[in-house]
Formats: structure tokens, sequence, C-alpha cells
């Protein structure tokens, strides 16, 4: 069980502030990002790292200007605290207070040790299975030559730190090509080193990409990532990774060394964007520099030990041919949906998890005019516009303190003031809903977003409810006033059976009549049944329902074939 731990910060002219805290990694700092900021001259965007442990405290400075100090003696890298020693960092004094005692320090580092000469790891052999008297019949097992590879990788690994260390050239900032390049040639000395060592089955070449790959890549993850054929990869704990591949899931054989290869790998998404996981903040939602969106959960949420779901996004953006060639959608869907976002209409994109939203709001956001000035407000930036006048907004979480959070709403509020033409919020799923009808309902028209919901008419109920998670006391019909007065398209998309995601309604929200909001289908998609090999069969229809909208067609200068609502004329 964790101690019960507190961290007192004295700042210089006001009282001290006192925090709960838990076992976790925490950046100190003058930057908004660092997960504990000090504001002052003398304190670097990054100063130093705190480490929280169960039995233990280190802080490690990161080479700061003004040097970090416990008890007043200055330190050099990284030095072991006890409770209530005074850790000074420039003018400020933090204090960890613990109920019950922690593991002795170590001694302080000389300030200028001489660094131990360099010997190449042991390379233990892993434990091998006794053998039976079926094994001279049966096939030569795998698991026990990954055994001995994890093994071999983790030795080489650990010496890899032992001589150079990342976490604190990383922290540092160091340039990340030149942080590459040392890891580079001190893992090919370690491999050179014990290659005459290594079993024949390993190839040195493709160790020195496991254990690159492990102390500053994704580990396992980077040859998932690059198959352009998979979409989702999902790591439950250390020793279990799934991916999607053709809307099928399918488990791995990579794996992780152990747990906290895993949560190395998470800090090493999060940290670069601000964010931060530990035990007071056990899941993030973040990004790769791809876009492709992220979701991390640990301890103490996750008792399987860390999990990581990435969605992936194709390296170049999909375009309206590349959803016509999926099956996702017609070229008539394709041209209304262009004529729709021409002529300012504010739509939204509603499905299920995986369904396919973010990537048909994507195309959708491809149609709009290069001259508009677009804002795009996300919780993860993963929305990959080509226009050139596009400003992108992200949402910030809580600091150690609970403060500097700023959330979508706040940035919504805060686009209204910046003279948007268009504004994209990524997903609406809380009080930011009032805010973007108010918006949509007061000139700034061809806004696009995403719901979750099973259809159509549950997107009108979802608004519903997140309006009302703003805390206004809005009667019922003010709120669907608002909703049918602002939502002009509703384009929904469902993932079937056989992984393919295809667009099964599209639906033009027409009026208010009573309390009841009024919606007509324009097209739909309809299931007729499942082949041989379980692929979906169903054709795309219109409705034969025409666009009260229509008539503004010809009036903003664009053109429409009426004849794809009809259908009678139907040929796709």
């Amino acid at each position: 069980m964790a101690a019960e731990m507190k961290l007192e910060i004295r700042r210089p002219g006001k009282s001290p502030s006192v925090f709960d805290v838990d076992p976790g990694i925490y950046t100190v700092g003058s930057e908004d990002s660092c997960s504990i900021r000090l504001a002052h001259d003398e304190i670097e965007g990054r100063h130093a790292i705190l480490t929280i442990r169960d039995e233990s405290f280190s802080v490690e400075d990161l080479g700061a200007a003004s040097s970090t100090t416990i008890n007043g003696s200055p330190i050099s890298g990284r030095a072991d605290v006890q409770p209530e020693q005074e850790i000074g960092i420039g003018p400020f004094v933090l204090i960890i207070h613990a109920r019950r005692p922690v593991a002795p320090p170590k001694p302080l580092p000389e300030p200028n040790p001489k660094p131990p000469s360099p010997k190449a790891p042991a390379l233990e052999p892993s434990p091998q299975p006794a053998p039976t008297a079926d094994d001279a019949l049966a096939t030569p097992p795998v698991r026990p030559a990954m055994e001995q590879r994890r093994s071999i990788t983790k030795q080489i690994h650990k010496e890899l730190v032992d001589r150079l260390d990342i976490k604190r050239l990383t922290a540092a900032q160091v340039d990340h090509a030149e942080l590459s390049r040392r890891a580079l040639d001190t893992i090919k000395t370690i491999v050179k080193e014990v290659a005459p060592r290594l079993p024949p089955t390993i190839d040195p070449e493709a160790l020195v990409r496991t254990v690159y790959n492990e102390a500053l890549g994704l580990g396992p993850l980077e040859e998932l990532l690059e198959d352009p054929d998979i979409t989702e990869i999902m790591v439950n704990g250390h020793g279990q990774v799934y991916i999607e591949r053709e809307g099928k899931l399918v488990l791995t054989e990579k794996t992780f060394m152990n747990d906290d290869s895993v949560l190395a790998i998470i800090e090493r998404i999060v940290s670069p964007i601000g964010r931060r996981i530990d035990e007071s903040q056990p899941y993030v939602d973040a990004r790769l520099p791809d876009g492709s969106r992220v979701n991390a959960i640990i301890h103490p949420l996750s008792l399987i030990g860390p999990c990581l779901t990435i969605r992936k996004f194709a390296k170049i953006p999909f375009i309206d041919k590349d959803l016509i060639r999926f099956g996702t959608i017609t070229p008539s869907i394709a041209e209304f949906a262009e004529i729709c976002v021409l002529l300012r209409k504010n739509i939204i994109v509603s499905g299920g998890t995986g369904s396919g939203k973010t990537t048909l709001l994507n195309v959708l956001s491809n149609y709009l005019p290069e001259r508009d000035r677009i804002v795009t407000i996300e919780d993860a930036a993963e929305l990959r516009l080509g226009q050139e006048h596009l400003v992108r907004l992200e949402s910030r979480p809580p600091n150690i303190e609970g403060k500097g959070a700023v959330g979508i709403r706040d940035l919504v509020r805060n686009a209204l003031r910046m003279r948007p033409d268009r504004i994209i919020v990524g997903e609406c799923r809380g009080a930011e809903a009032l805010d973007m009808l108010q918006a949509m309902n007061t000139g700034h028209d061809g806004s696009l977003t995403t719901v979750h919901a099973n259809s159509p008419r549950d997107v009108i109920s979802r608004l519903e409810t997140m309006v009302l998670m703003s805390g206004m006391d809005l009667p019922v019909r003010a709120i669907r006033e608002q909703i049918a007065s602002a939502i002009d398209m509703i384009v929904h998309e469902s993932r079937f059976s056989d992984g393919t995601r295809k667009v099964t309604r599209v639906t033009e929200i027409v009026g208010l009549e009573g309390d009841l909001i009024t919606m007509q289908d324009i097209f739909e998609y309809k299931q007729t049944g499942i082949t041989e090999d379980a692929k979906v069969e169903g054709q795309f229809r219109p409705t034969g329902a025409v666009p009260t909208f229509i008539e503004e067609v010809a009036s903003r200068g664009l053109t429409i074939n009426r004849q794809m609502f009809d259908p009678q004329q139907w040929k796709e």
C-alpha cells in the first residue's frame, strides 16, 4: 500500500501550499506544461524532475543555471531525497511529507564523479524448460526463443541506461537528432561487444533496431505503426498486443519486456505535448506526431497493467475518392456533402466508436474554401486539414495544483473572438454543446463537429443531454429550438460486422413542429444480406426527399444534379 504523502511548496513572499501527491514522475519548471509550475525568472522552462515512489524519492537537476539543492547542498544530476528534507529550486522550497519511513538515500554524488569504465553485459541465459520424453518428436517451441530474445534485449537496454542517461537528456530537451545519434552509437558499441556470445538465431542488426526502438521509439509498436494495413493497436499489459486489420481484431506475437517498458513508452508519447500520467492522473488522451490518436490508462484503474490504445491515421489523409473506393459513400453523396459545406450548412457527423467519424470529418473539411479562416478545437489534435489559413487549438489538463486546465468549452468561447469563418470541434461530448449551438446561431455558419450516437434521432437526444450538462436550467423546448435552428445536416456512419464502414443516413433537420424536431432522410444505406465469405451486401439509395434548401444552390452560383434525389433515376 502506498504511503500517504503530501508535497509542500514554499513560495517567496507567500504562504506555503500543501498538496496530496501520488507516486509518479513530476516535471518542475516555469513552462505551463510542467506538472509543478514555478513561475520565476530564475527557474528554467524545465528545471528538474521530482520522482516519487512508494519506498523512495529522488530529484534530478536538468543542468539549470540556478542549481537544485537538498538542504542547501547543490546536486549534480540525480540524488535521493528523504522526507522533510528541503529541496531548493531557485527561490522555491519543496518538502515531501510521508506518514511512514522510506528507504535510506544513497550518498550524494561528488560534483564531478569519474565515470566508470563501461563493461559489456554478461548476457545471462534465460531459463529453459526441462526437456520431456516427447521433445525429440515435438516441433521446436517458439516461446523459449522469444523469452531468450526478450532477456538479451532487456540486458542490453539496461546497459544502455547505465551508460547513457536517456531520460535526463530527454527532459533537458537535448536535440532529438543528437540524442538519437548518441543512443544508436552506444547501442552499436554494446552489441559489438557481446556479438561473439549472441545465439546464432539473433541478428545483431535486428537487435540494434529492437533496443533502439525500446529506448527512444515505441518499442515493439514501431513495426505495427509502419504497417499501412493496421488501423488500430491495443496493448493490454506488457504481454498482449492486439491489432485491427481490415476491421478484424488479431492477437500479435509482439510483447514488451515488462510493465515499466510500457509506462516508459506512454511517458515518451505524452510528455512532448505537455500531458502527464501517474497515479494521481492515471489516464490520458494524447497524439503521435502523425496525428494518430492515443489513449493510455494505468494502475490503479487498470488491473492488468498499463493499457495503450492507438487509433492510426493514414500517412496520406483520405479524400472523398478514397471513401468512394472503400464503399463508405457514393459519388452522389460526396457531391451533395460538398454542396452542403459550400452552402455553409452546419453539419454533425455521428456514429459509434470506431465507425470512422474523424476520417469523414477530415474529408468534409477538405471541401472548405481556401479563403476561409478555420479554427479547429480538439482534446488531442488529430484533424489534418490542408488549408493555409488554419488555427489549431488544443485543450490542456490541470497541473498538480489542480490549476491551469483549459477545456473544450473555454476554447469554443475563445474561438468566437478570433474572427473565424468556420469552427470545427473534433468531438462534442459535454457542456461545450451549448456554446457550439450558440455559435452556430450567431453567424458562424458552416461549422462541423462529431457526436457519438446510434442514429440521427439519437443525436438530438445527445445534444439535449449535453446542453443540460452545462448547468443552465433551460426548458426542453428552448433547447430544441436552438438545435433545430443551429443544425442543418446529420451524416451518420456505421461499422458493420465485416469491418466495413458506411454512411447509412444523410439526414436534414427540417424544423420544429410542436415539441418535436422534424427530420427527413435524403440518402440511406439498406443492408440486404451477407455473402458466403461474410461480407455485407447492401445498397445506397435516395429516399425521394429533396432538401429544403435546394433553391439556395443556384442563388450561390453552384450547380447540382437533381436526379440524384430521384429513386427512379438512381444508377449507382
